[in-house]
């Protein structure tokens, strides 16, 4: 009996960890491979060491990263409007705690990259080591 209710407890643990996977699944935004490293050091990047301040990387993704400070942790998602064919206005821009789309207006929170539309905000993830973030998918 103690063999059965043990094998039992460790095949419920098994299914129940986490292997990490962000799902990025959305027909308009490609699949680029991002491996970024920010040092908040810098002065263009200080602000993220302060909690809901956000900053736009051009350099990295389809239409560039935007990277959040949460408060708890950090957020990085691709700054291309996920619920439009990419064009000339889908490159999203900051308001606030939210960035807006500029092809149909619609605002998606830093915080958990959610709107009314059917696609969240394309995410990647986001390691931290002292004043360094790693950004990668």
């Amino acid at each position: 009996m103690k063999k059965i209710f043990f094998l039992s407890i460790l095949f419920v643990l098994l299914l129940s960890c986490s292997n990490n996977n962000i799902s990025n699944q959305n027909p308009y935004i490609p699949n680029y491979t991002v491996n970024l490293t920010i040092n908040m050091d810098l002065p263009a990047y200080n602000n993220l060491k302060f909690a809901s301040n956000a900053i736009y990387y051009s350099g990295a993704g389809v239409k560039g990263i935007f990277v959040f400070n949460t408060g708890s942790g950090y957020n990085a998602f691709d700054a291309a409007c996920p619920n439009q064919v990419l064009s000339s206005c889908s490159t999203m821009t900051i308001k606030g705690i939210n960035v807006v789309c500029a092809c149909d207006n619609e605002e998606y929170s830093l915080f958990t990259g959610l709107s009314s539309l059917r696609y969240p905000l394309k995410q990647y993830r986001v390691e931290v080591n002292g004043s360094i973030l790693r950004i990668y998918n």
